[in-house]
Formats: C-alpha cells, sequence, structure tokens
C-alpha cells in the first residue's frame, strides 16, 4: 500500500495555550458566577488548570490578572491595522479604535459587568486600572498614526482613556447586536472631545511664543554649580572642610 504523503503542519506540534491569557479567560468567568470576593486563587487556578505555584508565577494577585485583560486587549487591536483609516480624520480613527478593543473586550462583557460594582468601591484598584490604560491609549493611537509624544499628546492619552470609560458604560448595558446605543454615545463622546480639543490646539497655538521666550530666558541663564559657589564662599578652607 503506498504510503500517504505527510503535510509539513501536521509535523508541527500544536500551538500551547497561553497560560496568562487561560488564567485571565478564568477569573472573568468565575466573576460571571460569584462575588469578586468569593473568588479565590486556588479556584482561579483550577479553572486555568494551572497549578497555583504556576499561577504565583504568572501574576502576583487578583488585581493584576485584571490588569493582564488590558494586555490581551492591546494585542488584539495592535494585531489589526488602520492603514485604511491614515487618510481619515483623528475622530475616525479613534472611532475605529473604540469599537475594535470593544470587539475585543466582547466574551468577557459578563464578567467585567459583574466586576464594576466592585471596582467602583476600590480606588487603589481603579487607579491601578488607569494607569495601565494611559499606557494601552499611548500605544494605540500611536498604531492609528495619531501623535503622542508631542507637546499635547499627554493630553490625547488621556482624553482617550476616558472617553473610552465613559463609553464603556454604556457598552455594559447594550445589548442590542448591533451596539447602536455604544455607536451613539461613542460619536457623541467624540464630538464633545473635538470641541475641547480645538479649545486646547488654539491656547497652546497662541501661548507658543511666550514658552519660547520662556525657554530663551532660561538658557540664557547660566547657574553656577553647588561646588563653584562654596569654593567662592569657603576660599581655600572648603578643601581642608572635604
Amino acid at each position: 500500500m503506498a504510503r500517504k504523503p505527510v503535510s509539513p503542519e501536521a509535523d508541527k506540534p500544536a500551538a500551547k495555550p497561553d497560560p496568562r491569557r487561560a488564567v485571565v479567560d478564568a477569573l472573568f468567568r468565575l466573576a460571571a458566577a460569584q462575588g469578586w470576593d468569593e473568588i479565590e486563587l486556588p479556584a482561579i487556578a483550577r479553572e486555568a488548570g494551572i497549578s497555583l505555584a504556576e499561577l504565583r508565577g504568572l501574576f502576583p494577585s487578583k488585581f493584576a490578572i485584571l490588569g493582564g485583560l488590558g494586555r490581551i486587549l492591546d494585542d488584539a487591536v495592535l494585531a489589526g491595522s488602520s492603514d485604511d483609516l491614515m487618510e481619515e480624520s483623528y475622530r475616525e480613527r479613534v472611532f475605529d479604535l473604540v469599537m475594535r478593543r470593544l470587539d475585543a473586550l466582547a466574551p468577557y462583557k459578563a464578567g467585567l459587568k459583574a466586576l464594576m460594582p466592585h471596582l467602583r468601591r476600590q480606588p487603589l484598584a481603579l487607579a491601578a486600572l488607569g494607569r495601565n490604560s494611559l499606557n494601552s491609549w499611548r500605544y494605540l493611537l500611536a498604531s492609528a498614526g495619531i501623535p503622542t509624544e508631542d507637546d499635547l499628546g499627554s493630553v490625547r492619552v488621556r482624553g482617550a482613556t476616558l472617553l473610552m470609560a465613559r463609553v464603556l458604560d454604556t457598552w455594559l448595558e447594550d445589548d442590542e447586536p448591533e451596539l447602536s446605543r455604544t455607536m451613539a454615545k461613542l460619536d457623541r463622546e467624540l464630538k464633545t472631545a473635538g470641541q475641547i480639543m480645538a479649545r486646547v490646539e488654539d491656547v497652546h497655538r497662541l501661548t507658543a511664543p511666550l514658552r519660547g521666550l520662556a525657554r530663551s530666558l532660561c538658557s540664557g541663564v547660566r547657574r553656577t554649580p553647588r561646588r563653584e559657589r562654596m569654593r567662592n564662599e569657603e576660599g581655600d578652607d572648603y578643601a581642608a572642610a572635604i
């Protein structure tokens, strides 16, 4: 009997599941069924199919696992492409980024909805997640060709982070398949953000001469090094004192 040719693909071992993603998925499955305070670390490990020691090596706490979701969302959005929108306005590009991020978040919606009341009572956790969001949006905006490192870059990043948070509340309550309420909310928030950003850019442009003058004045002042000032004040005794 003739031997069937073996496809090169058949020789490749199956891709090993990402354990970090397995842990994040496990936490959100548990969160959809029980309260946050009832979720114990051993239960997360069992749900993810790993040992408690392996879980400790991946994440130091439950809140760190929550932060791991942000990386999953970032990877999903950054794996896509915004090249076809590069000729569009910033508003259209941010609209696309937000909707793609929500699409990536959809599998975690039930768990996140159950967690939000608890998270709102945890200011330190919210602050940590907020820092993660700033880092995420710095990369997401950059992927769409929106400047993040110029004078107004931090304003754009913080604005996008706040916009996402405001739209997220609507999205969590929007059960329509086409997400019409979410897109309407996003459109309104983008309009408001555009108006605010236009005013910020006007102020930035009008104050440019003052900033330039301040920089030139500061660069023209030579500050005497502290060591040199001490020499001048102490004379020859300065060296002996050292």
